[in-house]
């Protein structure tokens, strides 16, 4: 019966973000699936509505020293530092493998300053088999003292506009947490040309070694993800959701389908598979099976009639 779910004209799985038509709601979520292929032999990437890349500059970069990952309670601490290839590389070694593919890939881009957000952009805008892009602004500016684009919703819109002016691809713009209103924010990179938000990214922390009395990450700080940041991530969601109009992607300590189904319920309309995926590589497949389980179970005739239905009497 679920094998048959996609022909069932009652039950309908398939989303649409931008230009993209997503098989089911379940992506996989920047720098916790590699670049598709690492993850091949164990779980079928045809499955998965979308797949999305690790972070990718213009120039490769091998990010922050070690250690830079660390287990805490109900999650990961990291400080990879963006590690990645680079944009040339990416064509030459990582492309390829991911044009064999049904479903549909995303790359997820950073830069430190507008020009190398504009400059990958203009790039990838050139792959036609490339179906979006998304915009990681938790980046410092280094031309603004360090400030991240993403914490002012001024300086966020101006990020996206002009990224916006370099592409007709899809774009998604990944909101950071650490902000005072992240509902704000995501109203200017809407206003800016976003095609839709995927939220949240990690939220910064940081942990002591008591014996030595040093960080146990060489960055001192990281990104905390994973179960802990959940309620979090839900939070911020139906927040924004109720604010844009354009499609919400949730993400942050989603295992199971339950999970994912709390955050379409908050108004989501995918979501994002992270840490999970490092835990079992099959996360992202189960949680996509989970939700159509859900849907025929409960007599939804598909997504959109589940998706920000909270009952709040």
């Amino acid at each position: 019966m679920i094998g048959n779910l996609m022909h069932n004209k009652n039950c309908k799985t398939i989303v649409t973000i931008g230009n993209i038509k997503l098989k089911t709601p379940v992506m996989t979520a920047s720098g916790t699936f590699g670049y598709g292929r690492e993850f091949s032999e164990v779980t079928d990437l045809n499955k998965l509505g979308a797949i999305i890349t690790k972070g990718l500059s213009l120039e490769p970069s091998k990010g922050n020293p070690n250690p830079r990952v660390v287990e805490t309670t109900g999650g990961l601490l990291n400080a990879v530092g963006l590690e990645n290839v680079g944009f040339d590389v990416f064509k030459t070694d990582k492309l390829p493998f991911l044009e064999t593919l049904e479903t549909p890939f995303i790359v997820n881009i950073y830069g430190k300053t507008e020009e190398d957000y504009e400059a990958i952009t203009q790039k990838l805008n050139e792959i036609p088999s490339l179906s979006g892009i998304e915009v990681n602004i938790s980046c410092p500016n280094v031309k603004e003292g360090g400030v991240a684009f993403g914490v002012d919703p001024v300086a966020a819109a101006s990020i996206v506009s002009k990224i916006r002016a370099k592409t007709n691809k899809t774009l998604i713009v990944k909101l950071s947490p650490n902000v005072t209103d992240i509902a704000a924010i995501a109203k200017s990179v809407e206003g800016a040309g976003a095609d839709a938000v995927s939220l949240i990214n990690t939220l910064t922390g940081m942990l002591i070694d008591i014996k030595t009395r040093k960080p146990r990450l060489a960055n001192v700080t990281g990104g905390l993800s994973g179960p802990a940041i959940k309620p979090v991530a839900l939070r911020m969601v139906w927040e924004v959701a109720k604010v844009v109009k354009i499609p919400v992607i949730g993400v942050g300590g989603i295992t199971c389908a339950d999970d994912a189904i709390e955050f379409i319920i908050a108004g989501a309309t995918a979501v994002q598979v992270g840490t999970g995926n490092l835990v079992d590589p099959k996360t992202a497949g189960r949680v996509a099976k989970g939700i159509e389980k859900y849907l025929i179970k409960n007599n939804f005739s598909g997504i959109d009639e589940l998706r920000g239905s909270l009952n709040l009497k």
